[in-house]
């Protein structure tokens, strides 16, 4: 990578009060460990790893204590923890409420489309899992089976989670806005025998049919038996006899007290498919114990959810935000708040409002999201009271500058710190994050979340200095890492552990500065080389953005004769902004002003919309197939499939196509 890599703004932006540090769950969590700070927590978790998952597990309960914290007799690998302990999600996200005055609070708060809202305590919530769960054990499924979840952003997209684990089943969430082929081609990989789903989900004030599109899915999967419909909006739907169930009579009149299953700690409790940035999705395995252990270290720990705190977070089931918040949020004790639909309709400014409204004081969102805002002009942001907000999470892609100085003025309005989180859906949570307990920098990551051994290395795997980009790896296995990939342990070494023996290679670029703080600089395989130079498109799409003309961009290297790949750019502009000559002009000055005359791009090109994943990570193999006239492959976990035709039509009518 170049040095223009390594951030330049490295000025405190906002600093921890004392009254905030001392109300933390991580000064707490250091209190009764007996650890000075952070940093040596860090140490002491890198030099002794099961001293600190131990001291994790502590907080979360078990039917029977295990007798062994972590076995590597297979390697690292292929880790297992908690040997001979029993336990189960539920467990620890309900069951442990019961009798406690968080039973009668808000456990969820749900916003439609159409302005209506539902409200349970964690009272109900628990007795909507039983009933489906006894529902559920009634079709004749048992422990191991996997289950589909193609569902919208409703309350019982969380029930039905819950509900699988509560009796041993394996959850499988998916996408609500898959197709027919990606839908089928998730449930065959993943062997499911049941599938819950709806009869339609709303986008945009568009009804868009779900179980329609699961019917056709299923006409090649005679293996999944049973289907089990949330009439969400009362369309008319195709039944069939025998395998369909409607969910309301499915639930009717079960018991409100079933109980919960007491399984192996380690049992798998999720299958959740990568977005496929390469090659095909991905399915990767998480348990009961380390799906919750993770979740408490990332989000209640590190994150500072609190029992007090009201959380929003818009995402789908299908990424891993959706299972992220339907556990940490119960977890802790606090109230999810979960909104059907898109942050910006149908106000411009549904997200503020909703923050008002609900109170939120933990907001969770994507540069993408923030990126958006800025394009539309912000969406009112200034006629709303956000004043009940304290924590600002965000993941999903790298900042920009502009986007996150934009969010940290407008948003937290210089009063609430930016926790920049970053890991991945195999690592089942984070790898890095911010804590407030330390200073913020735009755009950085606090520190490395302990226990894992985070480090940046070079292609040997050698430790490489402060300030020198790298590879993101991890030393140690990781509680909350996948277990292997459903079926497929061949597939998952090669993905993760072969480049680097005794390494967890992320597939990050990485850097560490002088202060400790640490950067992702984009996807390794995404790495340009102009000119004998390694630079990867994050930089290069912050410069674009600097000018003021680019909500976002897409950079990719295309092979030139001369030096080796050149610069291309595909980008979405500012409102009321043409691609002019001037334009253009400015936006390839600003590269070459930044990085160098072999940087110039080779070419510019302007789209309504770059293809982006359901999380909102854009695809760059994507671009660079349209560019290249090339097969992009698996366009599965595409949200907006239309803008690969899109841009490869501008491509064409702009002489760009090979």
């Amino acid at each position: 990578m170049s040095a223009g890599a390594v951030p330049t703004d490295t000025g405190y932006v906002w600093h921890p009060g004392a009254e905030l540090v001392q109300a933390s769950n991580i000064k707490a969590f250091l209190d009764d460990l007996g650890v000075a700070d952070y940093e040596a927590l860090l140490a002491r978790a890198d030099a002794d790893p099961a001293w600190f998952w131990a001291a994790v597990l502590r907080r979360l309960q078990f039917y029977r204590p295990y007798e062994q914290l972590v076995d590597e007799s297979r390697g690292k690998p292929f880790a297992r923890w908690c040997v001979g302990g029993t336990t189960n999600l539920v467990l620890n996200c309900i069951d442990r409420h019961r009798g406690t005055p968080t039973w009668q609070r808000e456990a969820l708060v749900w916003e439609g489309e159409g302005g209506n809202i539902v409200r349970w305590t964690y009272a109900d919530l628990a007795a909507e899992v039983s009933r489906l769960a006894g529902g559920l054990a009634s079709l004749g499924l048992q422990q191991g089976d996997v289950v589909g979840l193609f569902l919208p952003n409703i309350p019982q997209a969380v029930a039905a989670f819950l509900a699988c684990a509560k009796i041993g089943l394996v959850a499988l969430p998916l996408f609500s806005g898959f197709g027919v082929a990606a839908l089928r081609d998730r449930l065959a990989a993943a062997r499911a025998v049941a599938l819950v789903t709806a009869d339609a989900s709303t986008r945009r004030g568009t009804v868009a049919p779900m179980k329609a599109v699961a019917d056709e899915a299923l006409q090649s999967l005679p293996a999944l038996r049973h289907v089990v419909v949330v009439r969400h909006l009362g369309i008319e739907l195709a039944w069939q006899p025998g395998r369909d169930h409607a969910y309301d009579e499915l639930v009717a009149g079960r018991s409100d007290e079933l109980p919960t299953l007491e399984l192996p700690a380690d049992a798998p409790l999720m299958l959740m498919y990568t977005s496929g940035t390469t090659g095909k999705p991905k399915g990767t395995v998480h348990t009961h114990i380390g799906f919750a252990a993770k979740m408490l270290l990332d989000l209640g720990i590190v994150m500072d959810l609190k029992a007090s705190d009201r959380l929003l977070w818009m995402s789908d089931m299908g990424w891993l935000v959706g299972p992220m918040v339907a556990v940490g949020v119960p977890l802790a004790g606090a109230t999810l708040v979960l909104a059907a639909g898109s942050p910006d309709y149908p106000d411009r400014g549904r997200m503020w409002r909703l923050i008002e409204q609900f109170e939120v004081s933990f907001l969770g969102l994507a540069p993408t999201t923030a990126r958006s805002f800025i394009g539309s002009g912000g969406g009112d942001i200034e006629r709303h009271d956000l004043s009940s907000l304290r924590i600002c999470a965000s993941t999903g892609e790298v900042w920009t500058p502009e986007a996150w100085h934009w969010t940290f003025d407008k948003v937290c309005r210089r009063q609430v710190p930016i926790l920049n989180y970053s890991g991945g859906t195999e690592v089942g949570g984070g790898i890095l994050c911010g804590t407030v307990l330390h200073p913020i920098k735009p755009c950085t990551l606090s520190r490395a979340l302990p226990g894992m051994g985070a480090a940046v290395v070079d292609d040997q795997g050698r430790d490489v200095p402060r300030g020198v980009v790298g590879e993101l790896v991890l030393r140690h296995p990781s509680i909350g890492l996948t277990r292997s990939l459903w079926h497929d342990d061949e597939r998952y070494l090669d993905s993760y552990w072969s480049a680097m023996p005794g390494l967890w290679r992320h597939g990050d670029w990485a850097v560490i500065d002088a202060d400790g703080y640490w950067s992702i600089l984009g996807r390794s395989d995404d790495t340009l080389k102009i000119a004998g130079k390694r630079t990867g498109p994050s930089e290069i799409e912050a410069l674009l953005a600097a000018t003021g003309h680019v909500v976002e961009s897409a950079v990719v290297g295309l092979p030139d004769a001369v030096k080796g790949q050149a610069v291309c750019c595909v980008v979405t502009l500012m409102p009321g902004t043409t691609l002019s000559a001037d334009v253009r002009a400015a936006l390839s000055k600003a590269v070459v002003d930044g990085l160098g005359t072999p940087f110039r791009p080779k070419f510019i090109v302007a789209v309504a919309e770059l293809p982006k994943t359901r999380n909102m990570k854009i695809m760059r193999r994507v671009v660079r197939a349209a560019c290249l006239g090339e097969d992009a492959g698996d366009l599965s976990s595409l949200v907006n499939p239309e803008a690969v035709a899109a841009l490869r039509l501008e491509l064409e009518q702009a002489g760009h196509r090979p």
